[in-house]
């Protein structure tokens, strides 16, 4: 606000984030500020006090035992994308953390960041929802955990009360024969927002999709999860290795169905829809072919 005197605090501990988020009213956490600062100098309020995440080494830890991962919320994206295991595990997840900016805001980005900032095209989060990611939120004396698809209601929005931040992700390690992948159009050749995008995650056994997600993002006030393309794919039966074309033009149909888009510069309505369906089927392909070679 103008005229305000902007605070800055870089707490070590969650409990020390709680604290100074209980005793500080207007205040405002960020893990990587690579929305925040853009938002302040557009002419947003400036919270009382910013509170930094990236000091808390459990907000930064990415550990993988038991079968399980579990991501710092203020982890940068690049830590994600030079980690060989969790590539190799999450193929699709790691690109689409690698889409957002530039190389150097990608040594501050996060998965956090990226979700909490509710925008309807942030990358990372189609890829984190068709992955079923968990999101561990810091809630008042202690934590509560809910599936990442939960967090974003609207642009700008979510369901976080006052107070309340995320300090870590849980993924679980995806079952044999499980693929994902991650699409986007965006009008120039890098470093620009999402015209739309398309998550899918497939397992395949014996030739036979067992189980699908499908994730469209930038096409909706939230990303959304296309049910009935993921039920044109559970059945399906590849033949030599691919989808028969009745299959991912279903796929494409589904997802065109399910926006609700708006018209703005980048691009049309009408654009948005069509580009949305391209996108599924092509990442459900990519997924088939990650699920069956094990990459």
């Amino acid at each position: 606000m103008k005229g305000r005197q902007m605070r800055y605090a870089a707490p070590a501990t969650v409990d020390e984030a709680r604290t100074l988020l209980s005793d500080n009213p207007g205040s405002q956490v960020f893990a990587g500020a690579t929305d925040l600062v853009p938002q302040i100098r557009a002419g947003r309020p400036s919270p009382s006090m910013v509170v930094d995440l990236k000091r808390i080494d459990r907000l930064t830890a990415v550990i993988h035992e038991g079968g399980q991962w579990t991501i710092g919320a203020a982890t940068p994206t690049a830590d994600l994308t030079r980690n060989a295991e969790f590539t190799a595990m999450f193929p699709g997840l790691s690109e689409a953390a690698g889409l957002i900016g530039s190389d150097q805001i990608q040594n501050r980005s996060s998965l956090g960041g990226n979700l909490a900032n509710a925008s309807p095209a942030a990358d990372s989060v189609p890829a984190l929802i068709a992955n079923a990611g968990q999101a561990v939120i810091a809630s008042g004396d202690g934590t509560r955990t809910v599936p990442a698809a939960d967090i974003a209601t609207g642009p700008g929005r979510t369901s976080l009360a006052d107070g309340e931040f995320i300090i870590e992700f849980t993924l679980d390690d995806p079952p044999a024969g499980t693929g994902d992948a991650y699409l986007r159009m965006i009008p120039r050749t890098e470093m620009d927002i999402a015209i739309a995008g398309a998550a899918v995650r497939l397992t395949i056994a014996d030739g036979t999709v067992s189980d699908a997600t499908v994730v469209i993002g930038a096409v909706a006030p939230t990303v959304v999860v296309v049910t009935d393309a993921e039920a044109a794919l559970v059945g399906a039966v590849l033949d030599g290795g691919r989808f028969d074309d009745a299959t991912l033009d279903a796929v494409a149909a589904a997802a065109s169905a399910a926006c609700d888009p708006i018209d703005d510069k980048r691009g049309t309505v009408a654009y948005r829809r069509q580009v949305a369906g391209v996108l599924a089927k092509r990442a459900a392909t990519v997924a088939a072919e990650r699920a069956q070679n094990g990459v």
